[in-house]
């Protein structure tokens, strides 16, 4: 039973590992085996190891140990079925047995379509809102976004709807009401997005923040403008070389991408990342809920988009749009492997996790773990683990990523990659 369950409900569960420190000696036994009993938890295996500072030379002085970890889980498609759901979200260590938040993960990502083909969407979405809540309380944050069978449903094309789902709520009536200016309607204007970026290390900010920044357009400022104020001048050259370190520094791509569908190279809305895509979804499912809602399809006949859409709206809900794309899922491997930087490099990403292409056997990982489509039944973990050292002005990570398929009876890493970051990050 509940290796049916994980088939058709999947999760990926991530775990990030930042410790922070100055010199080797402070970072023995009291910092280093810690993580690597946490990490054994979590990953189940005693094969888990991380790279000790001694291998690194010690060239600084004064020394403070700062760790900093980052735990995020993320669940796709779960189509009106809120007792595997439940399970799921357990099994990852989301919720307790009551269905409360834990307070094990720092982020708790959905990826869309928790409506349609099942009887608990009216369930499912108060327990989202309900986790949220809770999260925040504990300083968890819940990123929850909008499938295309959500919006569907906000289109009036209503073909996954069972007839024991739509008794939930009453009436047609009352099901177009709620999605629409409703509690659930409301709740997705307000809290739920298409895509979201979310950063590996507090110097990239909180999520969402888009890439490249937003701020770029100063560095064609002509510093003559500032005259003899030496200050102002000082200040604008530090945020300079902040902004661009944000965009092209060593840590600038520690991110992770979350959409329903899949994010195409030819998509043309890509950046800045994800605030366009967001802005799109924000003006078009504002026009659906305030137009008057049609009969829905079927019986009736397809009412599409409002009028008054965009182009770029319609690009948003086209078959290339981030809510529809198959591609990463579907092209052959060489295909794949060869759009997939250039993706990332527009995101400001490392890898991009995405659901509606299921896959009932196995995980899908594509492109040494660039590409990680997470409807598949299964759920994986994620491992990071970063060790940082003072060395001058700059700082060196050993970082770690480990990508794994959990099963209920076994463990499958997928990719195990180690590089070495140097930058300076004090002061993030």
């Amino acid at each position: 039973m509940i290796r049916s369950l994980l088939l058709l409900v999947p999760a990926v569960y991530a775990v990030y590992y930042f410790n922070i420190h100055a010199q080797v000696q402070d970072v023995a036994t009291p910092v280093i085996l810690p993580l690597v009993n946490q990490l054994v938890r979590y990953f189940q295996s005693e094969e888990i190891s991380i790279s000790t500072p001694a291998t690194i030379a010690d060239t600084s002085v004064n020394s403070e140990v700062k760790p900093f970890t980052r735990h995020i889980v993320a669940v796709g498609d779960l189509h009106g079925d809120f007792p595997n759901a439940l399970r799921v979200l357990q099994f990852s260590g989301v919720v307790d047995e009551k269905g409360d938040w834990t307070g094990d993960a720092d982020f708790f990502v959905q990826t869309g379509d928790i409506i349609d083909r099942g009887d608990d969407t009216i369930k499912l979405f108060a327990w989202m809102d309900q986790l949220r809540a809770q999260a925040t309380s504990t300083g968890g944050v819940v990123l929850s976004h909008l499938g295309n069978h959500e919006w569907m449903n906000a289109i009036g094309d209503w073909r996954y709807v069972y007839p024991t789902e739509l008794k939930t709520f009453g009436s047609v009536q009352a099901r177009q009401k709620m999605l629409s200016s409703g509690v659930i309607g409301s709740t997705w204007a307000a809290n739920y997005t298409v895509a979201s970026r979310l950063p590996l290390h507090p110097s990239l900010g909180p999520p969402n923040t888009p890439y490249p920044p937003q701020h770029s357009l100063h560095l064609e400022k002509d510093s003559s403008e500032f005259g003899s104020d030496q200050d102002r001048l000082e200040d604008y050259e530090t945020s300079h070389l902040k902004e661009h370190e944000l965009e092209t520094g060593a840590l600038s791509h520690s991110a992770i991408s979350f959409v329903h569908g899949g994010l195409s190279p030819t998509y043309p809305n890509l950046q800045p990342f994800p605030t366009k895509i967001n802005e799109l979804g924000t003006s078009l499912l504002r026009k659906l809920q305030r137009r008057e809602q049609p009969p829905p399809h079927p019986p009736n006949p397809y009412p599409g988009l409002p009028p008054d859409s965009t182009r770029e709206e319609h690009l948003l809900y086209d078959a290339n749009g981030p809510l529809w794309y198959r591609g990463w899922a579907l092209d052959d491997e060489e295909k794949a492997c060869k759009d997939v930087d250039e993706v990332l490099k527009k995101t400001g990403t490392r890898r991009m996790v995405m659901g509606h292409t299921p896959n009932f056997h196995n995980i899908v990982s594509r492109c040494d773990g660039k590409i990680i489509i997470i409807d598949t039944g299964i759920s994986h973990a994620y491992g990071d683990s970063e060790n940082l050292e003072n060395v001058g002005k700059k700082q060196r990570w050993t970082e770690r990523e480990v990508i794994s398929a959990i099963y209920p009876d076994r463990q499958e890493i997928i990719a195990d990659d180690e590089r070495e970051v140097i930058g300076d990050f004090r002061g993030h």
